[in-house]
């Protein structure tokens, strides 16, 4: 779908939030995120866990004149305020998990709940 210049520029003007790309791997006892986020100061960071959700949020500014987004030819990257909720693939305990924003790359380290033990239910006598 093709859009005009002045409905790209309201698009870029936060009606939406842009979306956010992210990798989730199992690395053991752990889940490790990242997410590449250049332009982002980790002030304007927000990452939290509820239940079984991650959610990052933050802000792209526009690295110049914000007026040119009035005149471009062609945009793909995304400025402005972004954000991202993904479904854990695990129970996680998100209480104890550590994040690390170097060179423009979040990375999150959540370390996995232990599966409940089978527990054998012995029958009594009557």
């Amino acid at each position: 779908m093709y859009s005009t210049s002045e409905e790209q520029f309201d698009w870029q003007n936060h009606e939406h939030d842009g979306q956010l790309s992210v990798d989730v791997f199992d690395v053991g006892e752990e889940l490790l995120i990242i997410a590449p986020l250049a332009g982002v100061e980790q002030d304007s960071l927000d990452v939290s866990i509820h239940n079984d959700l991650l959610t990052i949020r933050g802000e792209r500014p526009f690295p110049v004149d914000d007026t040119l987004l009035r005149t471009h030819h062609h945009t793909e990257c995304f400025w402005g305020n972004f954000s991202r909720t993904i479904i854990l693939p695990v129970d996680v305990k998100g209480d104890i998990a550590k994040a690390a924003y170097t060179n423009g790359l979040l990375t999150i380290y959540i370390p996995k709940k232990q599966a409940d033990k089978k527990i054998a239910i012995t029958f009594i006598d009557d």
